[in-house]
């Protein structure tokens, strides 16, 4: 099971490109970046150039708001400036249902425009939703030496795992998971994707980013844990959180239905927030501790677990790693 981090990007792209940079030195397998608030690819641009193993990837990248053409170009110019350490992450969380086949075509639009920029041939990919038959030869960027470029997907809508493992290298799930739902809904989604294209589970990875409360003491712990409820609470307004609420039988934590929840205050809600969900969603211990009680929980389930990094909690990271 490999160890990743997650970056959200901040003003400063150099200082989000050093953090990279920190995780390849403390062993960690990729890097991703999250689209939140700010573009991830210009701090793995820099990050690409001054690291050396460390996998790169792009997460929940917008999907729908960019042409499959701008996702290709950008994703194929990363894969060249990294050589080949950049997958792409594209956000499906709320692409359930319909939008189903305007994603399969999306990745299917992504493979046909590069292959088109690797061999030259003429670009051909007519869709319902999206048809590619020009690719001028000035605006081709041309072949590069890894051209094939891993795809994941993020959500957890079990026909989009279902879909991601017939069509791509991985998925994401949300952070809001439990692992008895990946278990039991996600994994056999997958599962059928992979066998419906005549693939191995080793042609695929399930990456899980963990959410952690941990600290050097039990105040620090505890103090953890409430922020972590109240992150908890501002997911609980999404369809991730109600697919997982649905699975468990868990109540809504306002009470007032799904409705009156999306009106309520975070902080109310984080106070509403029983505790078993929290222990179902999260890993609550000490730095010593955090990586067995992973290790315990996603053995056999996830190939690739991932930790949120930043210059706030660097320390804490080093000592979890150092530790584990």
């Amino acid at each position: 099971m490999k160890l990743d981090v997650r970056i959200t990007p901040t003003n400063d792209m150099r200082a989000d490109a050093d953090l990279i940079l920190l995780a390849e030195r403390l062993g960690f397998s990729a890097a991703w970046v999250v689209e939140q608030r700010r573009n991830p690819f210009f701090s793995l641009t820099i990050a690409a150039k001054e690291s050396t193993k460390i996998q790169l990837g792009a997460y929940r990248a917008a999907t729908f708001p960019r042409s499959p053409m701008i996702s290709a170009q950008i994703a194929w110019d990363l894969a060249r400036q990294s050589s080949g350490r950049f997958p792409l992450s594209l956000d499906a969380l709320e692409a359930p249902g319909a939008s189903g086949g305007r994603l399969r075509e999306y990745i299917e639009s992504l493979r046909a425009i590069w292959h088109t920029f690797q061999t030259g041939e003429r670009l051909r990919y007519r869709g319902q939703h999206y048809t590619f038959r020009l690719m001028a030869p000035f605006f081709n960027p041309g072949p590069i030496a890894y051209p094939h470029i891993q795809i994941y997907l993020h959500s957890l809508d079990s026909a989009i795992a279902e879909l991601a493992g017939a069509l791509c290298q991985g998925l994401h799930v949300s952070e809001t998971h439990s692992a008895d739902h990946i278990r039991q809904v996600i994994k056999p989604a997958v599962n059928a994707g992979l066998q419906a294209s005549g693939r191995a589970s080793s042609d695929f990875s399930l990456a899980v980013p963990v959410m952690i409360a941990s600290g050097k003491g039990d105040a620090e712990i505890r103090q953890a844990r409430q922020r972590l409820k109240l992150r908890i609470a501002q997911a609980a307004k999404t369809a991730a959180f109600r697919r997982i609420a649905a699975h468990h039988n868990w109540a809504l934590p306002s009470g007032d239905g799904e409705s009156r929840m999306r009106e309520q205050d975070d902080d109310r809600l984080a106070q509403l927030m029983p505790d078993d969900y929290v222990d179902a969603i999260a890993i609550v211990a000490p730095p010593h501790d955090v990586l067995k009680q992973i290790e315990a929980r996603y053995a056999g389930l996830a190939d690739r677990v991932s930790l949120t990094l930043t210059r706030e909690n660097r320390a804490l990271i080093e000592a979890i790693v150092a530790a584990g």
